[in-house]
């Protein structure tokens, strides 16, 4: 098939992109590089059943596909929090094209959804019928609203225009490829404990989430598309940690010495997050095969070699 994944260059449009070239698909990867990096796909480029366009989803694009995977929009708060605006513009106005192209070429649309559009949640774990409980005016909003907005246009471009969708609600995922600099928890913790520094906690670390490693995701995402199941889905790992156990255990497979420092908790920040899966399991037979400690350390592997890379780089440049 031909298929289009936006967001493409990004931690796990990268990673989806790898398994459906390894299928033998012709690919199109679509991003802006915002927080997308060419070196995840470095790969392909030669590659003759690969190709690569620069383009921001906000501006409308005609291409001619089978499948289009819509994973375009940061989604770690320091980087959809630095512009809001544009943000919340590629959730509404980026999903709006691609949703038009779908319906175009008659393709078959799955979005990235978040489980963000559960805000912070009254109800523990959560299920696809729980409606959620999200500030509307906060400063995560851009990005949970917007999410929120995606699907209701996707419903919508499916009752009034037949578009064949697909609706994936992403938990915490987690994995080699993720940015340095993202603000996301796992990164953070790495980085800081690679680099010698304290590693950070806001809040007093009480609050959970489950994390899924990126391959059991991307797995589940392809099953989503593949299937018959429009969803919404939860597609994430039930595994439920606070935030002070993930850092110790980070603290103890690099750095044992790492001091732990308490910061205060950032606004509309969930209390507690845990998909329930059951759904994924009975509709797509799919739940997570990779344990936390096994997953930490292929990412822990990959960051070191990063920062590893970039202290050279700094030390030829002084």
């Amino acid at each position: 098939m031909r298929i289009l994944v936006t967001g493409g260059a990004g931690f796990i449009g990268s990673h989806l992109i790898d398994r459906l070239m390894e299928q033998g698909h012709d690919v199109l990867c679509l991003d802006n590089f915002y927080t997308g990096h060419k070196r995840n796909i470095l790969k392909w480029m030669d590659n003759p059943y690969f190709e690569l366009i620069r383009h921001d989803i906000t501006e409308p694009i005609r291409l001619e596909v089978d499948q289009i995977y819509h994973l375009a929009c940061p989604a770690s708060p320091v980087h959809y929090q630095f512009n809001p605006v544009k943000t919340i513009k590629t959730n509404v106005t980026g999903t709006l094209n691609m949703l038009g192209l779908a319906k175009r070429v008659k393709a078959r649309f799955l979005l990235a959804s978040t489980s963000e559009v559960y805000g912070d949640p009254d109800v523990h774990p959560q299920p696809e019928e729980y409606r959620g409980n999200v500030n509307t005016i906060g400063i995560r909003s851009c990005y949970d609203e917007g999410k929120r907005v995606a699907e209701t246009l996707a419903f919508d471009y499916h009752r009034q225009n037949d578009v064949d969708i697909r609706v994936a609600r992403i938990f915490n995922t987690y994995g080699p490829r993720m940015l340095e600099n993202d603000g996301r928890v796992v990164s953070n913790l790495i980085v800081q404990a690679l680099l010698n520094k304290p590693l950070t906690i806001y809040g007093d670390g009480s609050q959970t989430r489950s994390f899924c490693y990126v391959s059991d995701l991307v797995e589940g995402l392809m099953r989503l598309m593949n299937g018959d199941h429009i969803g919404p889905i939860n597609l994430g790992n039930p595994g439920e940690y606070t935030i002070l156990q993930l850092a110790q255990t980070i603290q103890n497979m690099i750095n044992p010495d790492a001091d732990i420092q308490f910061q205060s908790l950032p606004q509309d920040d969930p209390r507690r997050r845990q998909p329930d899966i059951t759904r994924a399991k009975e509709l797509l037979g799919w739940e997570p095969t990779i344990p936390l400690q096994e997953g930490l350390e292929m990412t822990i592997n990959d960051f070191r070699a990063r920062v590893t890379s970039n202290q050279t780089s700094e030390a030829i440049k002084v």
